[in-house]
């Protein structure tokens, strides 16, 4: 089956909240190794949040897609918000379905964001913040280019909008990439 990408519009906040959710929190995200759920509790997004995201200003969901066949809607797979911040690219809120994770489809999502920075938005730079202790993730972007830049923000602790934290230890770590 094909798997095709665009750009999310309103009627698909809520699913992609739900997309979401399952790939980083509860019993669902377990299935993949991305998960966040042995060390935050509670929500990672909200609608009025993923609206926020694709209505702002130089920013956009980028979601990937696959037709099941003619009369079915396409069932959502991935996706990841890119936008422009501080005269670079940014990558966030990137997810694959648990059960989808391990199969190329992330590294593909991730390809057609640095492309839409590079080609459409014409910036020469590709940066993301990841919760630090996340070896695995770290170095799955490694992978593909990125580097650590010791660049560190506190976690946003007592804010329940980025969940709840298990342990006391968590903050998140700037990555970037020359595209």
């Amino acid at each position: 089956m094909d798997t095709h990408f665009r750009l999310a519009t309103a009627a698909d906040a809520g699913a992609i909240v739900a997309l979401v959710e399952s790939a980083y929190r509860g019993d669902s995200s377990r299935i993949g190794w991305t998960t966040e759920a042995d060390f935050l509790d509670g929500r990672r997004t909200g609608i009025d949040e993923v609206l926020a995201l694709i209505t702002g200003p130089r920013s956009a969901v980028l979601l990937a897609e696959q037709a099941s066949n003619a009369s079915a809607a396409p069932a959502l797979l991935a996706c990841a918000n890119v936008a422009c911040a501080d005269g670079a690219g940014y990558f966030g809120m990137f997810c694959v379905r648990p059960d989808r994770q391990n199969a190329g489809l992330g590294k593909r999502v991730l390809a057609e964001a640095e492309r839409i920075v590079r080609d459409e938005w014409s910036l020469p730079t590709m940066r993301m913040t990841v919760i630090d202790i996340r070896d695995e993730l770290v170095a799955w972007y490694e992978r593909r280019g990125y580097r650590r830049t010791g660049i560190r923000k506190p976690f946003p602790y007592g804010d329940a909008r980025f969940g709840i934290p298990k342990r006391d230890d968590l903050r998140f770590e700037f990555l970037e990439k020359r595209l």
